[in-house]
């Protein structure tokens, strides 16, 4: 069901591996130096393959009764956390897949996960209330209820956890829980991603706009004109470029001397169907979009966030979440069909 009209990677992909888990591939992540690729699917499975053969090293069944929700890998790459519809939080040995700690965290699913950078902390959102844990699974706090349920977590450094909801951005002290700011906006937040530094905070929202503000100032902006929700959003390395879905194409804002205020931002335009996840390389500034239409494109941007596509491959179905390789040597798509595709990605 792809739109690029290909029948195998082009350009910057080159070959690499594929596999299939039980049902539609949620969520997954590399270990810390690409050894493995793990993968939840929606029907509560959990995956890992050999990162550079794609052969199975272990499978899980039935982990998350309802299915696989998110998956947060440790920052150290030994370990890794689930959280599925079933209202728990599994932290697994990645080498073993053996179950280290298990967590109750209530009787809503469970829709967020986030290691915190030194991986001390492990937070995770049900329904209204984040909470956040020990790497031993040990409960250290929770936070009040917020005014919806909460959409979207990030750490915008190892002391501070954000939250985003109805009519707010709201960051919490790591290790105690207390309030620290809050960002207050009246519209429904559905997607949040902060810049390198945490000083920047997008997010997407339920009228086809992206908000953001810059917190040392508390100041706000507003990008409207989009198609869609902008549920895909992503902040390259340097903090310089915001690359957005919302429709087809991706656009990306540039935050370099004043901007994006006042500028026109690159729009990348390959897609044929809505774009439904965004990643950039951790070196360089390389972005990978994948869409509804099955396409997974590789984009070479420059600083004013133009760009041109460098590569493109086809998967069997909507492209649910795209990993690069911490070297950025390889590219991971998960699909709805239960797919798994890693290419290798070359320098040219």
């Amino acid at each position: 069901m792809s739109g690029l009209n290909v029948d195998g990677p082009r350009g910057a992909l080159r070959r690499g591996w594929s596999a299939e888990v039980g049902d539609y591939a949620i969520a997954g992540g590399w270990t810390l130096r690409g050894e493995a690729l793990v993968v939840g699917d929606a029907a509560g499975g959990l995956y890992a393959f050999d990162g550079k053969s794609g052969a199975g090293a272990w499978a899980r069944q039935g982990a998350h009764d309802g299915g696989v929700l998110a998956m947060a890998i440790h920052p150290d790459g030994t370990a890794l956390a689930t959280a599925g519809q079933d209202g728990r939080v599994l932290i697994w040995g990645v080498a073993d897949g053996r179950i280290r700690h298990a967590i109750d965290v209530g009787s809503g699913w469970v829709e967020n996960l986030a290691w915190s950078p030194d991986g001390q902390w492990l937070a995770a959102s049900c329904s209204r209330q984040v909470r956040a844990y020990g790497a031993d699974g040990a409960e250290v706090w929770r936070s009040p209820d917020h005014p919806s349920t909460v959409a979207a977590i990030a750490w915008s450094s190892a002391e501070e956890l954000a939250t985003a909801c109805y009519g707010r951005v709201a960051f919490f002290d790591a290790s105690t829980g207390r309030l620290r700011q809050k960002l207050e906006w009246q519209g429904s937040l559905v997607s949040m991603v902060l810049s390198p530094d945490g000083d920047i905070v997008a997010c997407g929202s339920q009228d086809n706009s992206v908000h953001f503000w810059r917190r040392s100032t508390e100041e706000d902006s507003m990008m409207s004109g989009y198609p869609a929700k902008p549920s895909a959003l992503a902040f390259d390395d340097t903090g310089t470029l915001l690359a957005t879905g919302g429709g087809e194409a991706v656009t990306v804002w540039s935050f370099q001397g004043s901007g994006p205020e006042g500028t026109r931002p690159g729009v990348l335009e390959l897609h044929v169907r809505t774009v439904t996840t965004l990643a950039f390389a951790h070196r360089g500034m390389r972005l990978a979009s994948g869409a509804r239409d099955g396409g997974v494109v590789v984009w070479s941007l420059r600083r004013d966030g133009q760009g041109d596509p460098i590569g493109g491959a086809p998967v069997a179905d909507v492209v649910g979440a795209l990993y690069w390789r911490p070297d950025g040597r390889a590219l991971a798509a998960l699909d709805a069909q239960g797919g798994a595709t890693v290419w290798r990605v070359s320098n040219g």
